[in-house]
């Protein structure tokens, strides 16, 4: 697959050195408000997608938790479908063997704990360390629907690559700070997508910015190519009204399009780019497009990661693990409960293995 657009600029980093690998196993069976309380409201499960009608209040109302043994049950049946990547860790990476992993990780939610205040989804100390010791072995890159400038602030690891709001703005490492890249290859990875809407995107962020202000605890945060519009803050009973003020907005602007996430609504560009094609943009850069012996593991835990979980079934390569304590339709093929499952299981892929030290590279 080959990526272009008239605003973009993209230089091909050489092919990553062969990565860790691991041995086959068995495949697994078939403002001033207690914002904390109101984010325990509801459980946020429904079906991953656009929001082409209908009202945002009766999708999240729908979601809502329904009595504790339907849930026990349904929680059960889920976790037949989607078991737990730590609990089937050799079944999962088992289909590995032989081939590079690549890791792919997306960061609210996953890296960091949701948290009330987004600018303060701070990773731990331990988390970063987990990352960074995955990317001394591993091409990985960090996926969000952030600013690439903010979330490498949040991250600060030079040597990975970092693919920003929603895939659309993507920049790889310098080749001094990894060894991913060799030493002989072209200039770092750049991308770039959509270019043409900034002023767009800056125009609908004051405008919806000041129709906010009318809504106590909901916040519009300006991710570059994309806007988030937070309501964790915001009493249910002015969802609705969240939703309404977005939608006259975009009333005005028909190329872009609104979707939405964990108490968030997200408004991008409508053009075909998302998670998914810049995981698809990645493993080409790396010059994995089309080949058979690269094993691409993406973790992420919102609706948006959903489109590189497809990307990932339609390969029929490496595997989706979804962060979430609550049943989700979902595409991927493994889950975790939370980004303390995460920081383990990326543990689980470094440390040492049938007493031989580390897993080595081929």
């Amino acid at each position: 697959m080959t990526f272009s657009t008239d605003e973009a600029v993209t230089a091909v980093a050489a092919p990553a050195q062969a990565g860790l690998h691991f041995t086959p196993f068995p495949p697994t069976k078939g403002a001033a408000r207690d914002c904390k309380k109101l984010a325990a409201v509801h459980v946020d499960r429904a079906t991953p997608g656009s929001i082409v009608g209908g009202s945002l209040f009766e999708t999240m109302k729908a979601s809502s938790p329904r009595r504790a043994a339907d849930a026990d049950a349904e929680h059960g049946d889920w976790m037949e479908k989607h078991p737990s990547a730590l609990t089937w860790f050799e079944a999962a990476l088992g289909a590995a063997k032989g081939k590079q992993i690549v890791m792919f990780l997306d960061y609210d939610g996953t890296l960091s704990p949701i948290v009330e205040d987004p600018d303060r989804a701070v990773m731990s100390e331990e988390m970063r360390d987990a990352v960074r010791r995955v990317a001394e072995h591993f091409p990985t890159a960090i996926v969000s629907g952030r600013c690439r400038d903010k979330v490498f602030n949040f991250v600060k690891l030079r040597e990975l690559y970092y693919a920003g709001s929603h895939g659309m703005d993507i920049e790889g490492p310098a080749k001094q700070s990894n060894k991913h890249v060799q030493a002989n290859g072209e200039e770092v990875v750049h991308y770039q997508a959509g270019r043409e809407f900034l002023p767009v995107i800056e125009e609908v962020y004051r405008t919806l910015t000041a129709r906010m202000e009318a809504i106590a605890g909901a916040r519009v945060e300006h991710n570059k190519y994309c806007l988030s519009v937070h309501f964790r803050c915001v009493q249910e009973e002015e969802w609705n009204a969240v939703e309404e003020e977005v939608r006259s907005v975009l009333k005005e602007y028909p190329h872009l399009k609104l979707t939405h996430g964990r108490k968030v609504l997200e408004i991008r560009p409508s053009i075909k780019w998302d998670k998914g094609k810049a995981l698809e943009f990645l493993l080409e850069s790396l010059g994995y497009a089309g080949r058979s012996d690269v094993f691409p593991i993406y973790i992420g835990d919102d609706r948006t990661d959903e489109d590189a979980f497809k990307v990932l079934r339609g390969m029929g390569q490496g595997i989706g693990i979804l962060v979430s304590k609550f049943p989700k339709e979902t595409a991927a093929s493994y889950s975790l409960r939370d980004p303390v499952e995460v920081k383990e299981f990326l543990g689980k892929m470094v440390e040492p293995t049938n007493g031989d030290g580390p897993v080595k590279a081929a």
